[in-house]
């Protein structure tokens, strides 16, 4: 069984910064892909920012040249900078894992998420 655990969330002004980690345990015979969505009251989850096992990036144009996703494949971690945080940012922040397992390839496993409130 794998378990992401997130931590980073919390309270900031705009203009301000957090940075996201989620660190995944368990029996993961390789990581395909790690990546970040979040989820407003009222709407759906969007992805904010992936990173293939390869290192290739992707974010959301709301995000674009804000939000620097990453990863220490060592320690099966994968971050999320957030610079210059708006409010429109607020949201519970979720890590997601694309890997796969020693028996089943294309397996999708979700972190509890974090809150990131940002006040005007």
């Amino acid at each position: 069984q794998v378990r992401l655990v997130e931590s980073g969330g919390g309270l900031v002004q705009a203009g301000g910064s957090l940075r996201l980690s989620c660190a995944a345990s368990g029996i993961i015979f390789s990581i395909n892909a790690m990546g970040w969505y979040r989820q407003a009251p009222g709407k759906q989850r969007e992805l904010v920012a992936g990173i293939s096992s390869g290192g290739r990036t992707n974010y959301a144009m709301s995000v674009k040249g804000r939000f620097t996703i990453s990863r220490d494949n060592a320690k099966n971690t994968v971050y999320l900078q957030m610079n210059n945080l708006k409010p429109e940012d607020t949201a519970v922040y979720y890590c997601c894992l694309y890997y796969s397992d020693s028996v089943t390839p294309n397996l999708r496993s979700w972190g509890q998420g974090t809150q990131v409130t940002v006040s005007s």
